[in-house]
């Protein structure tokens, strides 16, 4: 057989190379190999720590169990506690019922009982689901309000000028009168259909007098004095009356912040008699604008909201925060006809996207 020499002629010894190791130079023969196989460097696995890691590994996962446990429990305590304070805030939404120019447009008090749950431990198990369907992402404000109560002060007992009468969205921008700019492309659309909606209304218009039976599509009063024709009434369409009114529909239509699938959501005519006088009242939330387009304002027609005077004008808007406590009063004679607006319910400008999707869902109206 034959056999390789190594550089000296001294068989068997380790080839030469970098500290002998494989890879030197020299000569070697078959019967070589296991003891070079032995001597060849191999790649050095650490072997993990597992009597380590197991116990590490099993502390966190209890942390992590503990922490979620813990928020659960978080989330069921507040909810307990917001359906406490809601029996409470839905004793006191239920008022005398009423006619409110700027807090409803409709049947309900001055509270507006009817345009929302009841009760906030309803709101709060929507917003719940709400956020198993969606996300809590965005819902700081929301949740807030349904788990603190109407109030602004976080409870129904609080007295003031703003005193929403189901729901108040905290840390909101309040002010009696919001500027036409906050919502620039509504009432630029509102004002651009004046005529049609002037139109639409004398189509509809009769005399008032209360001596004949009441027309088609107008509402019983509510107050001496106090009629409306709804198109949208707590975020349902009623469609004889938008097919009556077709220029005040397509308006309506064409809105980017009307709150049209939401029950605190009305559209519609408001007229005011001479003489007839709406008493401080407050509307059920902060979280709408009900902008006014005048249509018929008479000498003599006033609105005061939260101690601030104002007065339409035919063909303009005006933008009414109904959350703060409002008079409406027409001190005109007889001989100068009705006070007549057309009233629409809009977002508050300062109401993000997210929170308008998750009011919608938590006040849809009932199928």
């Amino acid at each position: 057989m034959w056999r390789g020499n190594s550089p000296g002629g001294n068989p068997g010894a380790a080839p030469e190379g970098t500290g002998g190791e494989l890879g030197g130079q020299g000569d070697w023969g078959l019967e070589d190999a296991p003891g070079l196989l032995a001597r060849a460097p191999l790649p050095v696995t650490p072997a993990w720590p597992l009597p380590l890691a197991a116990p590490a590994l099993t502390l966190l996962l209890g942390a992590l169990t503990s922490l979620f446990l813990w928020y659960c429990y978080r989330l069921g305590s507040q909810d307990m506690q917001a359906l406490g304070a809601g029996s409470r805030a839905a004793r006191v939404s239920r008022g005398p019922r009423g006619c409110s120019e700027a807090g409803r447009l409709g049947p309900g008090s001055s509270g507006e009982p009817g345009e929302g749950p009841r009760a906030e431990g309803l709101v709060c198990r929507r917003l719940r689901a709400y956020a198993r369907r969606y996300s809590w992402a965005g819902m700081g404000r929301v949740r807030r309000a349904a788990q603190g109560g109407p109030g602004p002060g976080g409870g129904p007992e609080v007295l003031g000028i703003q005193r929403p009468g189901l729901l108040f969205l905290p840390d909101l921008p309040s002010a009696p009168f919001v500027p036409r700019d906050a919502q620039r492309h509504d009432v630029e659309l509102l004002e651009s259909s004046f005529p049609a909606i002037l139109r639409d209304f004398g189509a509809v218009s009769w005399d008032f007098s209360g001596t004949t039976p009441l027309p088609r599509g107008w509402s019983q009063p509510l107050a001496p004095g106090c009629y409306q024709l709804l198109l949208y009434q707590a975020g349902r369409c009623q469609p004889s009356n938008c097919r009556r009114c077709p220029g005040a529909y397509r308006a309506l239509r064409g809105l980017r912040t009307f709150m049209s699938a939401n029950t605190f959501g009305n559209a519609g005519f408001s007229v005011l008699l001479p003489g007839a006088r709406l008493e401080g009242r407050c509307g059920p939330t902060n979280a709408r604008v009900r902008c006014h387009l005048g249509l018929k304002i008479p000498p003599g027609c006033e609105l005061v909201v939260g101690g601030e005077p104002q007065c339409w004008a035919e063909g303009h808007c005006l933008l009414v925060d109904d959350s703060f406590l409002h008079t409406v009063a027409h001190n005109g004679s007889p001989e100068d006809g009705p006070r007549v607006v057309f009233i629409v319910d809009l977002w508050h400008p300062n109401v993000a996207g997210a929170e308008r999707q998750a009011l919608d869902f938590v006040f849809a109206p009932d199928p």
